[in-house]
């Protein structure tokens, strides 16, 4: 092991460029004197080995050496996050034989790049530990990888614990760096990685969480999500040539008209449509939606229909055309749906299809049904589509869990099941392939008192972010709050249907507040004169197939007051009576 990958503080070394670039630049206007690509790398002391520049085409790395690129880029360029790759595992074991201490680290490895290892470090809330955030796809976990997830966070005590997210993926809390390099050799040792799952990449691909085993779905989505994740992250041992994308990308993958994916605030959402002329099932693109401090926007049609044997090439090849095209200069203009604006829609679709070695692809297929279809609950007992088998969906308030929760499940899903346990975006379980004659004996184990098959019409739609518990940019305190007041609205109100409320911590809306029925976000408010935790109130969130954003209802409801101003709110909107 060399100190030239394994950066600790210091000055960066320098390699010479390999190649002989064809680009060059005035050094400024009026003057004669030209740069080429080589003069920059050697001006800026970059070292290509370890640079985030070096899988970016040479007009890329121009564009970044000779703009204003944002800060992020500047700390890529010095050394990518892909170096992380390894070097974490590395650093846990100087730091666990004293050979390197806490304090000899680089900040921007500890607090940036260990991201694209999977790796965050919750320095504001609970300095020196770390969460980390794995790749699971569509949500799928087997009864060995439960009980690998609960080994991880165990020793821990109190400050291990995990998360169900908005992805259908888990994030671990409570790892130190000094054995980071076990919980991913646990990782490894059942089938997970934790790698390209945060920063500048690709995120957990969401499909259905009743994948295969539903009677409305047009294909099963989990085949293609495992493969696309595959070739995205080789296996999930990183890929990086697309690590260094100008921001990350959401993809998910729709089977229904359900729309269980959410591809309405995906980056990339593929809604699965039955051409009516082949009679085959393909896709519509849509592009573009995602919600930030500055933006949020639902996607736009993306003109282009794409067949299952395609979704591979077509997302790496989008994602080729981002990462070399796309916004590097302002962070908050640097999501895709910017630069499918900037060249329009169907310039963005002859794009991609050149990097698949197309002319053109196929506009979107024009599909109409007779029909109002509401997006099912999964929530509770449904027969799935092969004979006698059902499917149990089951709550987990705010998608918290602890180690206790993942071996409990994984004995359930063994019982019961056929070993598989699925994670949903609304942060809930669903235990697949139970025989209807084990029903009533799986609703008596106690892991379903804990979490509740059968929830209140409140507690079976709360969605939660991380929250000030654990996230240093988040403005109020979540998922314990939510939790608090779920049970308060229940224990006072009578409320006839589903209600979801989406709470998030900070405008980032990593809980997605803007598509509940009620979301609850973060933000300072005032009491009796005095500043305190509040959150804004957005009503009116539509998900399924006529999706909808919510819109502001109230700026700043002081958190003591919630439960009295959503009370009103459920008995004005929602039909909720007193009990």
């Amino acid at each position: 092991m060399t100190t030239r990958h394994l950066r600790l503080s210091g000055p960066v070394a320098r390699s010479p460029f390999q190649s002989a670039p064809r680009h060059v630049v005035r050094a400024a206007a009026g003057t004669p004197e030209t740069k080429t690509l080589a003069d920059l790398i050697a001006e800026q002391e970059i070292d290509m080995s370890i640079s985030g520049l070096r899988h970016l085409p040479e007009d890329t790395q121009y564009r970044i050496l000779t703009g204003k690129v944002n800060p992020f880029e500047k700390k890529k360029v010095k050394k990518g996050g892909d170096a992380m790759w390894t070097e974490v595992e590395e650093l846990a074991k100087l730091l666990r034989s004293g050979q390197v201490a806490w304090e000899d680290l680089d900040l921007d490895d500890v607090d940036v790049r260990m991201k694209w290892s999977g790796l965050f470090h919750r320095g504001k809330r609970t300095p020196g530990k770390f969460m980390q955030r794995l790749k699971v796809s569509q949500g799928v976990l087997s009864s060995e990888q439960l009980r690998g997830l609960g080994s991880i966070i165990a020793p821990y005590g109190d400050d291990g614990c995990a998360d169900i997210t908005t992805r259908a993926n888990i994030q671990l809390r409570g790892i130190t760096l000094d054995k980071a390099d076990q919980s991913m050799e646990t990782l490894r040792s059942i089938g997970l990685s934790s790698l390209m799952s945060g920063m500048d990449n690709i995120r957990n691909i969401t499909g259905s969480p009743i994948a295969g085993i539903d009677p409305e779905e047009l294909i099963d989505s989990r085949p293609l999500c495992q493969s696309l994740q595959d070739h995205i992250t080789n296996y999930g041992k990183g890929n990086a040539e697309l690590t260094n994308l100008p921001r990350k990308i959401n993809v998910g993958i729709s089977t229904s008209r359900d729309d269980f994916a959410h591809c309405h605030i995906n980056d990339v959402g593929l809604k699965a449509v039955v051409h009516p002329d082949s009679g085959e099932v393909g896709f519509n693109v849509e592009l573009g939606g995602y919600f930030s401090i500055k933006r949020n926007t639902m996607s736009i049609p993306g003109e282009t229909y794409i067949r299952p044997d395609q979704v591979n090439d077509y997302v790496r090849s989008l994602m080729e055309v981002f990462r070399d095209l796309g916004e590097r200069t302002d962070r908050q203009k640097a999501r895709l749906m910017w630069l499918v604006e900037a060249v329009g829609v169907k310039e963005f679709r002859k794009l991609v299809a050149q990097r698949m070695g197309l002319d053109d692809l196929p506009g979107e297929v024009h599909v109409s049904y007779p029909d109002a279809f509401a997006r099912r609950d999964v929530l509770g007992i449904h027969k799935q589509k092969q004979e006698g088998k059902y499917w149990v969906g089951a709550c987990v308030p705010a998608g918290r869990m602890f180690a206790r929760d993942f071996d409990d499940l994984a004995a359930v899903a063994d019982k019961y099941g056929d070993g598989t346990v699925r994670v949903t975006v609304e942060q809930n379980v669903i235990i697949p392939n139970v025989d209807e004659a084990d029903l009533e004996a799986l609703q008596k184990e106690e892991v379903f008192q804990r979490f509740e098959i059968f929830p209140g019409n409140v507690t079976r739609g709360l969605v939660s972010c991380t929250g000030s518990q654990f996230c240093g940019f988040a403005l109020a305190e979540t998922k314990n709050t939510a939790m608090e007041v779920t049970r308060q609205l229940e224990q006072e109100l009578e409320i006839p249907d589903l209600v979801r409320i989406h709470v998030t911590g900070c405008p980032n809306s990593c809980g997605q507040a803007q598509v509940g029925d009620i979301g609850l976000m973060g933000a300072p408010a005032k009491k009796d004169g005095k500043g305190v935790e509040g959150y804004r109130i957005f009503l009116g969130g539509e998900i399924g197939e006529n999706p909808a954003l919510a819109t502001e209802f109230e700026k700043a409801v002081p958190a003591s007051d919630l439960v009295p101003v959503l009370k009103g709110l459920l008995i004005e909107k929602f039909g909720a009576t007193a009990k």
